[in-house]
């Protein structure tokens, strides 16, 4: 309770007037003797008592002039004081109001600041994961003949300028697009050609969302599973009949895919439509992205069939740029901690905040693994060095840690890294030995690791025991109903979940790709002939007709 108080001198004046009441008493008392005094009895005696009469009278005067002073000045003071004096209830009141009005504003300023924190870090780790495209361009041409650089350069400008376009136009929608309706199990079908991004009133006043961040951010990742299938049919597929198949991945196959996992569909967690409470885990795509990119590699490379001569002749087919295969698996190494780190989402909080580094960590220690791990098998193959194999096993790793990256140790990193040099090889060796003509791995790299990362994520979750699981929760396990521990047999759910994302990437990106491309190879809009292939993509289809200004012996 607050208890308002006089001030000092209100106190010293009230304290003063008892004090000039007694004194102009004994000078009252002091004239009555003077004048009524026994021995005063000479005339000279009595004159000069009413001189001091006179005087005291005088005196007597000038000390009620200042009681009368003394008591206005002190009702000014009370005057004063009433005027001041809060009840505790007004200012209690008052206090809640401003500070109600203070904690307001600062909310309002954080969650500026903290919007501007995730716009500025999705925004810079979408421009990183759309550098990556710079890298494949690298790996492709470098992987290559030397006739063929200009084409494959075209495909993967083409990749991300028609899978923009197909993002925006419907792409999005089926991942994302709520609008006003409701998510739906399969695809939705709100926000197409980015409608409802924003809300406008009548007078053209327009308010913004948070939509165009996700959009970039996820259309970066379209993009890159776009560009994976061009490594695997690179070299002898047609412009046209690729072009289809873009169109296809950008604005159907993938965009299914991401609705089911990551746009809330049936693969995950929840009670409603959901497969299972837990759901699935792939933080950043292994399966999602990488696998389904792989697979359509895959399905593209045997459709279309081995290079002309690949098996059955003695021409060579090795890279013709081991500088370049270098210089974009350094750019796609940089590029995957906008991939992997970007996909906390955010930078608002500490929580997201370590969650990101443990990402830059796991991604670091599996890609560094992955590469030494591809190069000592290759040694131990060819008792030579092969830089290409490194390279390929550095993105083998990159791949295998993507899913599991936030909710694995560093520990469980190098070895999801190492198992993934494995598969990648074993991956590839068998590519080889069925004659199925991919030129730069890219089913080995990204869909075989692809679905290790996925099953890892699982198998590799940092949650206690087998029974309790944390995946998306990151730090922390996944909550039971009652949110006060947590939940019993969320590892098995995840497994499961997992390993039917694994079996549904196999079959709709492999079943999609498959029902486009083959009426393709039949209609003849797939694969260059011989003679194209022979003399090469660049000088038959480009002007230029060749990529570069020297004599070329490749």
């Amino acid at each position: 309770q607050i208890v308002r108080r006089p001030p000092p001198f209100a106190f010293a004046l009230a304290r003063a007037k008892p004090i000039v009441d007694k004194t102009i008493a004994r000078l009252a008392a002091l004239g009555a003797v003077a004048c009524g005094s026994a021995w005063a009895d000479s005339a000279e005696e009595k004159g000069a008592l009413r001189a001091q009469l006179a005087a005291f009278e005088v005196e007597l005067l000038r000390f009620k002039e200042h009681e009368r002073v003394l008591e206005d000045r002190v009702v000014d003071l009370e005057s004063a004081q009433r005027r001041l004096a809060y009840s505790a209830d007004e200012l209690k009141a008052w206090s809640i109001s401003n500070n109600t009005a203070g904690v307001a504003a600062n909310a309002a300023a954080l969650a500026d600041l903290a919007s501007a924190s995730d716009h500025t870090w999705l925004i810079l780790c979408g421009a990183m994961v759309m550098f990556m495209q710079a890298g494949f361009a690298m790996v492709e041409a470098g992987a290559c003949r030397s006739r063929n650089v200009q084409n494959i350069l075209m495909k993967n400008l083409v990749d991300v300028c028609v899978g923009t376009l197909c993002w925006w136009a419907i792409g999005w929608t089926l991942a994302y697009g709520i609008g006003s309706g409701e998510n739906k199990a399969f695809a939705n079908d709100g926000q197409a050609f980015g409608t409802s991004f924003t809300e406008v009133d009548k007078n053209g006043n327009f308010t913004p969302s948070n939509t165009m961040l996700a959009w970039f951010f996820q259309w970066a990742f379209c993009s890159a599973a776009s560009t994976i299938v061009s490594g695997g049919v690179a070299e002898r597929v047609q412009f046209p009949g690729y072009l289809i198949f873009t169109i296809v991945m950008t604005s159907w196959i993938y965009p299914v895919i991401v609705h089911w996992t990551w746009g809330y569909g049936w693969l995950s967690g929840g009670t409603d439509y959901q497969i299972n409470p837990t759901g699935f885990m792939d933080f950043a795509g292994s399966g999602i992205v990488h696998m389904t990119g792989g697979v359509g590699a895959l399905i593209g490379a045997a459709v279309v069939g081995p290079r002309s001569g690949r098996f059955n002749s003695d021409e060579n087919f090795d890279p013709h740029s081991l500088p370049l295969i270098v210089l974009g698996t350094f750019i796609l190494w940089f590029g995957w901690y906008g991939f992997n780190c970007g996909s906390t989402l955010g930078m608002s909080s500490a929580a997201k905040g370590t969650m990101a580094a443990q990402v830059a960590m796991n991604t670091t220690l599996a890609a560094a693994t992955g590469g030494l791990g591809v190069l000592v098998l290759r040694f131990a193959m060819l008792r030579k060095y092969d830089i290409g194999g490194m390279c390929n096993g550095i993105l083998a790793g990159l791949v295998s840690i993507t899913a599991g990256c936030g909710n694995v140790e560093g520990g469980s990193a190098v070895l999801i890294g190492l198992i993934g040099a494995f598969i990648y090889q074993g991956s590839s060796s068998l590519m080889q030995k069925i004659k199925i003509d991919d030129p730069i791995d890219a089913f080995s790299v990204h869909g075989a690791c692809g679905a290790w990362g996925v099953l890892a994520a699982a198998l590799f979750d940092w949650g206690t025991g087998v029974d309790y699981f944390n995946g998306w929760s990151g730090w922390g396990c996944v909550q039971n109903e009652a949110g006060d521990g947590c939940r019993s047999g969320a590892f098995g759910e995840a497994l499961g979940a997992n390993i039917l994302e694994i079996l549904m990437v196999l079959l709709w990106s492999g079943g999609m790709s498959a029902i486009i491309l083959v009426p393709l190879r039949v209609l003849r809009l797939l694969r260059a002939d011989d003679d194209t292939q022979e003399k090469g993509m660049d000088v038959v289809k480009h002007s230029p007709n060749k990529a570069y200004s020297m004599d070329q012996k490749a």
